[in-house]
Parts: C-alpha cells; structure tokens; sequence
C-alpha cells in the first residue's frame, strides 16, 4: 500500500514505534526510525531491508536534533510522504493525590516535553517536506485523549494537548497536508515512566503482565495487546488512495471504550 512513500517514526526503538516501522516496511515504504537510543532504532532497522532504513539516534525535545534528522532523512530518501509522532512516556496513573506539588511540577515538566513539545517539533521539523509531498501526519494518540483512567491528570492532559494540536495542525497544513491520529488502547511496549519520579526504568509491559491472557477493562476484553495489532489503520491513514479525503480525525484502536468505559478503575489511585 505505500510502495514509494518515505515515513519518518519517532520512538521507534521499541513498542508500538517498533511494530510500525516492520508494518510500513513491510508495506513497500522507505523507514526512518528516529530514537533518543540510536541502537535500539538500529537494531529494528537491522531486521528491515537495509536500502530501505534509516536509524537516527535524536531527542524529540531537541528542534535541532529533529530538524538535523529531518533533513538527513530527506538527504537518504529524496523526500518525506508521513510523519508519525510517537515518542512519549506514561504517568503510570499517578494521581495528584500521591505526590507533593515539587513532584507534580518536575513530572509535568518531562511528560508535556517529551509527549507535546516533542510532537510539535517533530512536526516543525518535517511540515515544509510534506506539503513537497503533498503527504500525511499520523500521530500516536491514546485512549486517554478522550476518557479518564488511561493514566493519571498529567498524561491524560498531555494526550488531551495532542488531540487539539492535531486539530489545530489539520487546520493550518490543508490543504495540502492530511494529520490525523490513532488512539490506541494498552498494549504489551517497553513504555517508561517519568525520571522525575523514579519510573525511567519502569516498562508498561510490567502492568500488561498483571492482566494475564485479557484487558478486563474494555469490552473486547480478549483483543491482543501485541503493538503489531495496532499497525493497521496508521497504514490505512498513511495512504492517498485510502483516506485522501480523511483529515482531523481520529481512530480509536482501543477496544471499544466507547461502548461502556472502563469496567473498573486500571489501577489508579483513591482517595
């Protein structure tokens, strides 16, 4: 579906970041896998055709180091067709009731850095060779960009900020770049936690493995939680012929909260 296409992936060292460069791949697009480990993107890379892979360790925090890879993924390929933001970390549901305001203050700081700053200057870096292309933004939402429960009030803040930048940029980039997004529910990643508290060594996959074989928060309880489920509707999104006429919107891959909510609280905190 995206033979020709050139897609630049943030946090693609890993989880969903990871599944995604093996499904654009595989899909016939050239693949950047932008990580802030340049050998984890490396070692993904290094099980994709080599003459259509590009590994570039940079901070998404950093609009030098994403316009540098930028321009070196344009130097490699000859152009950019689809931009995904995916790089974050996750609050693990910390509740504001749980920590004092220095730590909420230091754990607000590296959350928006990472999950929005980082988003706006991925786009930053890469708007003026898609509107060349005439080609697409795909960003990584989460469930949490609509629904409570999906982290804590700092996450879910993050992810809401994402949401209306993704609105915001469909507006501004039409009519000649589409940006839309997938919401993606719980899925088994090597997604950390903020250093600011002690979680950078903390990996999602822990909480997964909690759940046993089924998600019971959602109504398709028993929906796979590999990152390679997810791939499919960033593919459909990626593609002129598939979703030319699609902007601004959103896919919800997350199991169907929208049909009941979370079945119970996924672990947060109570007063």
């Amino acid at each position: 579906m995206l033979n020709g296409h050139t897609t630049l992936i943030t946090g693609a060292g890993s989880g969903l970041g990871a599944a995604l460069a093996q499904r654009f791949a595989a899909e016939g697009s050239n693949v950047v896998l932008v990580d802030i480990d340049e050998d984890k993107a490396a070692a993904v890379a290094a099980a994709l055709p080599p003459d259509k892979t590009l590994a570039i360790g940079a901070d998404v925090r950093d609009t030098d180091c994403m316009k540098a890879a930028a321009a070196k993924a344009v130097a490699t390929f000859g152009g950019l067709t689809t931009v995904i933001p995916n790089a974050g970390i996750w609050d693990y549901n910390r509740s504001v009731t749980r920590h004092n305001g220095h730590e909420l203050s230091d754990m607000f700081d590296e959350i928006f850095a990472i999950n929005v700053k980082g988003y706006l200057l991925t786009i930053e870096a890469t708007w003026r060779y898609l509107i060349q292309s005439r080609g697409s933004i795909v960003m990584t939402l989460s469930n949490a960009a609509f629904y409570a429960a999906g982290g804590g009030p700092i996450y879910t803040a993050s992810k809401f900020a994402d949401r209306g930048m993704l609105l915001q940029f469909a507006h501004e980039l039409a009519p000649k770049v589409r940006v839309n997004g997938v919401a993606v529910g719980g899925m088994r990643t090597d997604l950390r936690g903020p250093s600011a508290i002690g979680l950078k060594e903390r990996s999602f996959s822990d909480s997964i493995d909690r759940w046993g074989s089924s998600n019971p928060y959602i109504p398709l309880h028993d929906i796979s939680t590999d990152p390679k489920h997810f791939a499919g509707p960033y593919v459909m999104l990626a593609n002129p012929t598939e979703a030319g006429n699609i902007t601004g919107a959103i896919i919800n891959a997350d199991g169907g909260i929208a049909a009941r909510g979370f079945r119970s609280s996924a672990g947060g905190d109570e007063l």
